[in-house]
């Protein structure tokens, strides 16, 4: 599912450059790189790792205190003064694999970042010239599935336009990476954010991601009982099996 306008070049310039970046970094959101990383180990052999549109560099943070060589892209001067200050190797605009050996990476990360691009399949077929065989593509980006999308419609404000100009499910995501020569080794639909939920019926305007939006509250409290983790484990593998989480969360392994 792609927008039905693609945007110039200067209007994604100028929507990008009022982009924000948000500061906060939730104590929740760095265990879950730890436990992503851990995940990981096994296709670490360069120890070289890249993150497509990285922000400002969190999850590389964690993943160079692991001792991985971390690389990163992204569009604005600000986010790559930031990286470069944390001592990430940077590249600066949309991947292009001229900046890099062919196969050089065990494994390339990107959150929340396809959505945001208008020729996937380059994008993916970039991907697997850059990872060795073998290596690891970690993707998360909205699913157009989703519960949420269902029920609200056109009101569904994840469809934002230049913002998001893709969207995906999960068999779509699969067949994108299976076109580009890789094995899917998991897709998971996770998640039901009220923070969404909420902005898209215009009954708030949180951030997303603050210390104070609903989403966060409950990942918090969640963390505190075992029991609500053991809930929302069950709630997490439902809304996969059914394909409606509102989160694609993909494994993908170069063939």
């Amino acid at each position: 599912m792609f927008a039905q306008r693609i945007p110039t070049e200067q209007e994604l310039i100028d929507y990008y450059d009022g982009y924000g970046r948000n500061d906060y970094l939730s104590p929740v959101t760095i265990k879950r790189y730890h436990e992503l990383l851990d995940k990981m180990e096994p296709f670490r052999k360069t120890s070289k790792i890249l993150d497509v549109g990285c922000g400002i560099g969190y999850f590389l943070e964690v993943a160079q205190e692991r001792g991985w060589e971390v690389y990163g892209t992204e569009y604005t001067d600000r986010a790559m003064e930031i990286c470069t200050s944390k001592g990430i190797h940077m590249q600066q605009g949309k991947l292009d694999p001229v900046h890099y050996e062919p196969g050089m990476f065990d494994v390339i990360t990107s959150f929340e970042v396809l959505e945001h691009i208008n020729n996937p399949q380059e994008e993916i077929g970039h991907f697997h010239t850059l990872l060795r065989k073998g290596g690891l593509v970690y993707l998360t980006t909205p699913n157009f599935n989703s519960l949420l999308r269902h029920r609200l419609g056109e009101r569904y404000d994840v469809i934002t336009y230049p913002e998001h100009l893709s969207y995906y499910t999960p068999k779509t995501l699969k067949r994108l990476f299976a076109s580009k020569g890789f094995n899917t080794k998991q897709i998971l639909t996770t998640g039901i954010s009220f923070t969404r939920l909420k902005t898209s019926k215009g009954e708030t305007s949180q951030a997303f991601i603050s210390p104070t939006s609903d989403d966060e509250q409950l990942r918090n409290k969640i963390e505190e009982k075992a029991y609500l983790q053991l809930a929302k484990k069950m709630v997490n593998g439902t809304l996969t099996l059914f394909g409606i989480g509102d989160s694609l969360k993909g494994w993908f392994v170069k063939r």
